[in-house]
């Protein structure tokens, strides 16, 4: 998620009284640099949840000394994000001044995560518009949009991350929802900057986040699902139930109809035109996007064509299965479109069928939870349950998406299904989407990140996640999922397409500058997928650049270190030690999961 610069945390006493968290890795043979790197880090960790302090709460980590944490809300002002590039520079100047050859390796791991993160960040706010994700995935050219804004973010968060368990509790809720308006006022704010810049989001797109958030500001503001959940809560007050409904009309509601007026000048002066190859500096924005995505310096082109190699490959391996199923006519895209409607792998799309697929959810997350064993040495709790989108939410969202919850247990890892329609998902598409997403995709991987130092949790990069979480489809796999269905295997290996089609449909909107409907039309036939399900997926393309391409490329990054281990490793590689050594090194760039990798071969060569 993106992040703003409050305040320094710097002094080593309030350090000292910080509450105990899964510690900061104890390297054995410390290197003298070590220990001014580890406050230096602590430090940043700490400036990080004031900017975002949602994350404290997230993580479940808003204890003193942090309980005032409990009561703010990221700023998304144009000073809030002045004060976050103002942030970065000077933690860049720190990290630079540390010496790399007074540094254990592991700690040189750690710094390199955190100023590639913080450099790529600032390389983003040099572009004057959009919003830029410090250490995370979300990075995108419009302030607000059919999956990006406060609108969509902060309800959830509040609905379903900050605990409502005592008055006090209670009464910092309400602090965040009084902030929650100026949030908006914020990104109303910089829309207008954009707007004056050209930056304006493709009509298609604005459609979709008027829709959305004319839904989310609906109706008697005291009666918003959101204030009522709260009221419902058994230490609220009366008073801070009144308190609620008056800061929901008095203050919210009027921040919403700011920020749906100032949509609607943007849908005025909106185009048809996807890509951001329309903005003045476009194709630097895009190289910038691409980087940020894939930890990588590949062209457009390079991406482009990878894509079209991976997928390929791919497909030839699926038309073998679709043949000995009976599948024998037209190609892979057509056949995988004809097996997609067969009805015994559908769900009817009613309430009864929305219920079947999350008690398929949860129970493919169960099965596979108990074959972790088979393929790590370390296990990790696994804490994870499957939910359903908040409805304002579901229109502009993807499929699915997935996470770790608190680092102390209380608040469960959660798999987002988008359930508008069951059509978008299928009997033979959703193990491989349980594996992704939960166990032992992002939900799993996200608990060894509460291993690391605090640093490193808050820190996430988009290819070495999403590599991963493809990665988590291919243990699936390997662990016997599809043995005994191979149409299951089918879905999983147009899952891998569907993540090479990726590559070339977002390089073919932002670089070689694809209508939507082009985009949409090409995905669809080529990998099978229905309408439904690609359109929302080229939207997201539209309005996160880049984002989309980090998944495939991950995923071949990994498995190159995995040949190059077993190469050089011999009768000594060890499936599950190799397995442990990528997830316990954590979320980092792919250039510094290799270096990860080369210590694990080095450490088992003898």
């Amino acid at each position: 998620m993106t992040a703003t610069r409050r305040q320094f945390l710097a002094s080593a006493a309030t350090f000292a009284t910080l509450p105990a968290l899964p510690a900061l890795a104890r390297i054995q043979d410390a290197a003298p640099g070590d220990a001014g790197a580890d406050r230096l880090l602590a430090a940043i960790a700490e400036q990080m949840l004031a900017d975002v302090p949602e994350g404290a709460t997230s993580l479940g980590i808003d204890k003193w000394p942090r309980i005032p944490l409990r009561s703010k809300l990221e700023d998304r002002s144009v000073a809030g994000k002045a004060r976050v590039a103002a942030g970065l520079r000077t933690r860049v100047s720190e990290l630079k001044a540390l010496d790399p050859a007074t540094l254990s390796p592991v700690m040189r791991t750690n710094v390199d995560a955190v100023r590639t993160a913080f450099e790529t960040a600032l390389d983003g706010f040099a572009f004057p518009y959009g919003d830029v994700a410090v250490g995370g995935y979300r990075n995108s050219p419009y302030v607000v949009i059919q999956n990006v804004g406060a609108y969509l973010d902060t309800p959830r968060f509040l609905d379903n991350e900050h605990k409502v368990e005592s008055t006090e509790d209670a009464a910092s809720w309400l602090a965040r929802f009084d902030q929650y308006a100026a949030q908006l006022d914020g990104e109303t704010e910089r829309l207008k900057i954009a707007f004056d810049k050209g930056v304006i989001a493709p009509d298609f797109l604005l459609d979709k986040c008027l829709k959305q958030i004319t839904l989310t500001r609906a109706g008697d503001p005291a009666k918003w699902e959101l204030v009522t959940n709260f009221i419902g809560k058994k230490p609220v007050t009366g008073s801070q139930a009144a308190d609620a409904a008056k800061i929901a009309a008095g203050r919210i509601a009027p921040a919403l109809d700011r920020q749906i007026a100032e949509l609607k000048r943007h849908r005025e002066a909106a185009t048809w035109d996807a890509g951001v190859w329309k903005f003045d500096d476009g194709d630097a924005y895009y190289a910038w996007a691409l980087r940020a995505g894939t930890t990588t310096t590949m062209s457009p082109e390079e991406v482009h064509q990878t894509g079209l190699e991976e997928l390929k490959k791919l497909q030839s391996e699926m038309d073998v299965i679709l043949r000995k199923e009976g599948f024998t006519r037209g190609s892979v895209g057509e056949r995988m479109t004809a097996l997609g409607k067969d009805p015994k792998y559908l769900f009817p799309d009613t309430d009864a069928g929305r219920a079947e697929i999350l008690a398929f959810m949860t129970k493919t997350i169960q099965d596979m939870r108990a074959k972790m064993p088979q393929a790590f040495h370390t296990l990790v709790r696994g804490n994870v349950e499957v939910k359903r989108l908040p409805l304002a939410e579901e229109p502009g969202a993807p499929g699915a998406y997935g996470g770790a919850g608190s680092i102390d247990g209380t608040v469960p890892g959660r798999v987002w299904l988008n359930l508008r329609t069951t059509a978008l998902h299928s009997k033979f598409s959703l193990p491989t989407l349980a594996y992704h997403e939960g166990i032992p995709g992002h939900a799993w991987q996200g608990e060894y990140a509460f291993k690391l130092p605090l640093i490193r949790t808050l820190l996430s990069f988009n290819a070495y996640t999403e590599g991963w979480a493809l990665y988590a489809e291919q243990l699936g796999a390997e662990l016997g999922a599809y043995d005994d269905f191979p149409v299951g295997r089918l879905g999983y290996l147009q899952s891998l397409a569907f993540r090479a089609c990726r590559l070339v449909v977002d390089t073919g909107l932002h670089a070689k500058r694809w209508t939507r409907r082009q985009a949409v039309e090409w995905f669809s036939t080529t990998n099978g997928s229905s309408i439904e399900e690609v359109s929302g997926e080229v939207d997201r393309y539209c309005s996160w650049p880049g984002q989309a391409c980090g998944y495939k490329l991950g995923h071949t990054k990994i498995n190159m270190l995995r040949l190059k281990t077993q190469a050089e490793l011999g009768s000594r590689y060890d499936f599950k030690a190799f397995n442990d050594a990528v997830v316990l090194g954590g979320s980092v760039p792919l250039t510094v999961l290799e270096h990860v990798i080369d210590r694990h071969i080095a450490a088992h060569r003898t």
